[in-house]
Parts: structure tokens; C-alpha cells; sequence
């Protein structure tokens, strides 16, 4: 039942809004994203309860990064986020930069998808969300930093 339900809502709020966007505007999508990102957390104070936060999106984007790579030919790892996230210990500078850089390699392979011709609706699993195709992968990884980070305490 839970399966269901997530690939229910995995449709309704990635890949139908989606389907009919070119990669190239989920690809600025990603660009505006990443300055609202960066706004926010230049504004959230430096504590342990952010720094699990950001080190939780930058895990996600991390992982997500890793799936988009299939579509140009990495092999498919079935994996969770965990190992993604920046160390524990990190500075909160640091986890700022390294959203930051996070950011603009998930811009540049989302550019390169584009680029090279790979078919949008080309899929990918996700662990929860089933086959999402690249269209659905960069939406949900703009839209999952967006409203994670707006748990961000100022």
C-alpha cells in the first residue's frame, strides 16, 4: 500500500508537472532554485539542527546526481542517500559551499542531458517514487531542496 501511495503522488507531483517542460527549463528551474537556496541559508543560522538539514539536501542532490548519471551510461546503483551526505563535522561554511557546488553539478548534468540528446522521458528508479523519468528527477530534486530548506531557522 505504501509503494502505491508514493508512486500515486511521485505522478501527481513530479511527473505530471514535468511531462510537458523541456530539459532546458527544469535546467533554469534548477539555476533559480539554487540562488533561493543560497538566499536561505545565507540567512539561517549556523547550528546543529541546520546543519542536519543541509547536509540532508545535499545528500539527496548527491544521490539524485548519481541516478541522472545512468541516462549517460553509469551503471545503476541501488542505494539510499546516506552516503551522500557531507561528514557530520563539517562546517556550516563549508556545507554552504558545498550546496553550492552541489547545485551547479546537478545544472551541468542536467545541461549535459540536454546536450547529448538524451531522450526526457527516460527513466530512472527512485527508491520511493518507482520509475521516474529525467523530466521527473530534476523537478523533484529542485523541489525537494526548496521545501526542505525552508525548515531552516533563521
Amino acid at each position: 500500500m505504501r509503494q502505491t501511495l508514493f508512486r500515486f503522488f511521485g505522478w501527481l507531483f513530479i511527473e505530471r508537472p514535468a511531462a510537458r517542460q523541456s530539459l532546458e527549463t527544469l535546467t533554469q528551474a534548477l539555476e533559480q532554485g539554487g540562488s533561493d537556496l543560497e538566499r536561505r541559508v545565507a540567512n539561517a543560522r549556523d547550528d546543529d539542527e541546520n546543519r542536519i538539514q543541509l547536509r540532508h539536501i545535499i545528500g539527496i542532490e548527491r544521490w539524485g546526481q548519481r541516478r541522472l548519471r545512468v541516462a549517460l551510461g553509469a551503471p545503476f546503483v541501488q542505494d539510499e542517500y546516506d552516503n551522500y551526505r557531507p561528514q557530520e563535522a563539517t562546517p556550516w561554511v563549508e556545507l554552504r559551499e558545498e550546496l553550492r557546488r552541489t547545485r551547479r553539478e546537478t545544472v551541468a548534468i542536467a545541461r549535459t542531458l540536454d546536450q547529448v540528446g538524451v531522450r526526457p522521458d527516460t527513466t530512472v528508479p527512485h527508491n520511493d517514487f518507482g520509475e521516474l523519468s529525467l523530466r521527473g528527477w530534476l523537478r523533484y530534486l529542485n523541489t525537494h531542496a526548496e521545501l526542505e530548506s525552508r525548515r531552516l531557522k533563521g
